[in-house]
């Protein structure tokens, strides 16, 4: 992995690693996680046939944090730094894959920014809760419940609390091991993991884009876990639904998050064929 730091917005610098050849690969990731939570061996496989770009949003990693409680940024910012980005990277449209709260920003780039997105892969998205399937019973306890913090001064249980912290979402789906070394990478580059664990989630997302679905031009591919205890199926389904021509893959035994290893290949293949599809504006080849 190759980091450097990018100045996206007055004193505001943010961590980015590239890597692979290629039309660019921008992945967005959802709240409250930096760039090692996209997996080393997804993106070795993305990295194959594009240039894929990670990185720490604000708050996150190494990346520019403020003090707990008190984002001084919204969702504009959040979407002007893919942007931003783009521009340090010497690209004027790029492919963007966003994941869970990654895929609003994704949304917002295609709706207001539709030169800058030649393709939209949407992961655990959604297009608004309204009229559609809320949270698992036993997730909103979990968020009801909260969860004890651990002493942040203490690795080995930050490790511990960040490794479990991703269980319920991820369901069948969950990878020990991998979760493991994911939470060791990022309590171990982390300017502010209690800022990192809770400024991003008091970001106001704005306004509901989902009446605006039906404007986005470019070939889409939704991909959902069909046992998403956050977005639940239906979510997924609503987003392939309303924006034209989207494509939609399920993945079976998987809930919100990135997709385990078993289903990296065919979450590759797919992003691969979408994109080479948009190049002859063929999608319905798909």
């Amino acid at each position: 992995m190759t980091e450097r730091m990018v100045d996206v917005a007055d004193g505001v610098r943010l961590c980015v690693d590239v890597s692979g050849a290629g039309e660019m690969l921008v992945l967005v990731h959802g709240a409250g996680c930096s760039l090692v939570a996209w997996p080393d061996g997804l993106v070795d496989l993305l990295a194959q046939h594009h240039r894929v770009l990670r990185y720490d949003a604000r708050d996150q990693g190494r990346s520019t944090t403020w003090p707990v409680g008190q984002p001084g940024y919204g969702m504009s910012d959040v979407v002007g730094d893919v942007l931003a980005l783009l521009d340090d990277e010497g690209v004027d449209r790029a492919h963007v894959l966003g994941l869970s709260g990654g895929g609003l920003v994704g949304q917002l780039l295609a709706l207001d920014h539709p030169a800058r997105v030649a393709t939209l892969t949407l992961v655990s998205s959604t297009p608004g809760s309204a009229g559609l399937p809320g949270m698992a019973d036993e997730l909103r306890a979990f968020f009801d419940g909260g969860t004890d913090e651990p002493d942040w001064d203490d690795r080995d249980a930050v490790v511990a609390y960040l490794t479990e912290l991703e269980r319920p979402f991820q369901r069948g789906g969950y990878d020990e091991a991998l979760q493991r070394v994911i939470a060791q990478r990022t309590a171990d580059r982390s300017n502010d993991l209690r800022a990192a664990t809770t400024n991003p989630f008091l970001v106001d997302p704005g306004p509901s884009v989902r009446g605006r679905l039906g404007e986005i031009a470019v070939p889409t591919l939704v991909v959902h876990g069909d046992d998403d205890p956050l977005f639940p199926l239906a979510h997924g389904e609503a987003l392939a639904r309303e924006i034209p021509g989207a494509e939609l893959l399920v993945i079976l035994g998987t809930g919100h998050g990135v997709p385990p290893q078993r289903a990296w290949p065919v979450l590759a293949d797919r992003v691969e064929s979408l994109i080479s599809a948009s190049r002859y504006g063929d999608i319905g080849s798909m």
